[in-house]
């Protein structure tokens, strides 16, 4: 890591979404989100995986939670869904407190990267996904703003000149737009999705 690289504390962000998780009521569990693959409970299922992979990154603890791509199946939540994900995301953020988890190479979903690219990918994934998750559980979201710059960042790099970036297409978002607006777009999703009305 050179000494320009930007670091920030995760645990605002991880907050967010726990706070987040435990807003999600029972009966949610089964409705849609903006990921089209996914429920709710897959998607809280999905940021439970990462935050253990991203965790495991961050201490260099390379094994099956770091090589498993994204795209090995449909996460699903365990029984103990609601004190294992706080979990996760807490030990997640304390990972990424040493120094060293920002330097050297690391792996993430079967993909080796330098530690400061796991980092962005990781504020990425907790800032899209909280955002999902309140968009489907009709809950108010106002990210980390440290964690938002990182996202928005690795998926602005991310985007090439055709329009695609690193989740398929980009969404045209005005550029006067809010940041999160801005991620989100360029997630290749549209911040105007709402979830659908009973």
């Amino acid at each position: 890591m050179s000494d320009d690289t930007p670091t920030f504390d995760f645990g605002p962000q991880a907050r967010i979404v726990a706070r987040l998780a435990e807003g999600v009521r029972d009966e949610q569990l089964a409705d849609p989100t903006p990921c089209p693959d996914y429920a709710v409970r897959n998607l809280l299922g999905h940021l439970a995986g990462l935050a253990v992979a991203f965790r495991d990154a961050a201490r260099k603890h390379l094994g099956p939670t770091t090589d498993t791509p994204p795209a090995a199946g449909v996460p699903d939540i365990g029984p103990d869904w609601r004190a294992a994900l706080p979990k996760a995301l807490d030990e997640l953020a304390d990972a990424w407190r040493d120094p060293a988890a920002w330097t050297g190479m690391t792996r993430a979903g079967g993909v080796d990267l330098p530690g400061a690219v796991a980092a962005a990918v990781a504020a990425d994934e907790l800032v899209i996904h909280a955002w999902d998750l309140a968009r489907a559980t009709g809950q108010s979201y106002a990210p980390d703003p440290a964690a938002l710059q990182a996202a928005h960042a690795f998926l602005d790099s991310a985007a090439d000149d055709s329009g695609n970036g690193v989740f398929g297409p980009v969404v045209q978002v005005p550029q006067d737009a809010p940041l999160l607006d801005r991620a989100v777009g360029l997630s290749g999703r549209d911040p105007r999705w709402e979830r659908p009305q009973s």
